[in-house]
């Protein structure tokens, strides 16, 4: 949890708005991707905008263009914003975001594994290479995601994410990528990720989604995917969340860098709190009104 401030969202901001049907459950077990209209109050996004804005212009940010010759300054991203920004704190912990992952993804506790900001300036020339988010994290089980909220109105032409479908399914481990560089981390373990869009029938498959501030789109950890450059003259601007279920446990990955309290985990234990803060809990049985025993 944040070590300083307090938050300034509203709990109205954090309120549940819908529940997640049966039909998104499915299309997420199905394609590793689903695509969540309206589940976030809008208003929340735009309260998020000054946090954002905050973070960019702090060092926990990196110009990813940077990696790759850029000068421009067009490809921001940053982690771990909840262990220092109380609205980033709230905004993974309180909002509608842990209920609806765990539904996603059956389990019946869950813990915020990470959060990051991803910011593509209008005109960015960077697209982020297709990957695995599993890859970069010292964590193995089946019950991983990652959320995806955007700022803006965000498609194809400002650099909106594609996805592999069914890609989560396969077998193979891949090695992390530089992210905006194919080429993978030096001394990690597994396969190279294919070159989806040499491939045509893999190019074919990918799929992608027009979406709106309050949208949130949700893929599982082991699903391919990646996006294009920001041609557009909107910034796309999206803070995505990743969660931890039940069967999660840290593992230490050989080559990938790791944070000071990834380093801290045992291998084999599960996430725990206070550094992997517990954000959704099982229900307690309830009482039936005849008996009073639980049903």
């Amino acid at each position: 949890m944040p070590r300083y401030g307090k938050a300034v969202l509203s709990p109205d901001l954090l309120a549940d708005l819908r529940p997640i049907t049966d039909d998104e459950v499915a299309t997420f077990e199905r394609d590793g991707v689903v695509h969540l209209p309206g589940v976030l109050n809008p208003a929340l996004l735009a309260a998020m905008a000054e946090p954002l804005e905050a973070v960019l212009a702090s060092p926990e940010v990196a110009d990813l263009g940077a990696m790759v010759g850029g000068t421009d300054g067009t490809f921001a991203a940053g982690t771990d914003h909840f262990r220092t920004h109380p609205d980033f704190a709230a905004f993974s912990c309180r909002s509608p975001l842990p209920s609806i992952a765990a539904v996603l993804l059956r389990s019946q506790s869950l813990w915020l594994v990470e959060d990051s900001v991803l910011v593509k300036e209008p005109g960015s020339p960077h697209r982020t290479q297709f990957h695995t988010d599993l890859g970069y994290f010292h964590l193995r089980g089946t019950q991983i995601c990652t959320t995806w909220a955007p700022l803006d109105h965000a498609g194809p032409a400002s650099g909106m994410v594609q996805y592999l479908p069914g890609s989560h399914r396969w077998t193979q481990d891949f090695r992390p990528n530089y992210f905006v560089d194919p080429e993978p981390l030096a001394d990690t373990l597994g396969e190279v990720i294919p070159d989806i869009l040499a491939d045509p029938a893999l190019a074919e498959a990918l799929i992608t989604f027009e979406v709106a501030p309050g949208d949130v789109v949700i893929h599982h950890a082991r699903t391919i995917h990646g996006g294009p450059a920001n041609t557009s003259a909107t910034r796309r601007r999206a803070i995505s969340v990743r969660y931890g279920g039940d069967d999660v446990r840290h593992f230490r990955k050989i080559g990938v860098p790791a944070t000071r309290w990834q380093l801290a985990a045992l291998p084999g234990t599960p996430l725990a709190d206070p550094d992997w803060p517990q954000v959704h809990r099982p229900r307690p049985p309830r009482a039936s009104a005849a008996s009073g025993f639980p049903t």
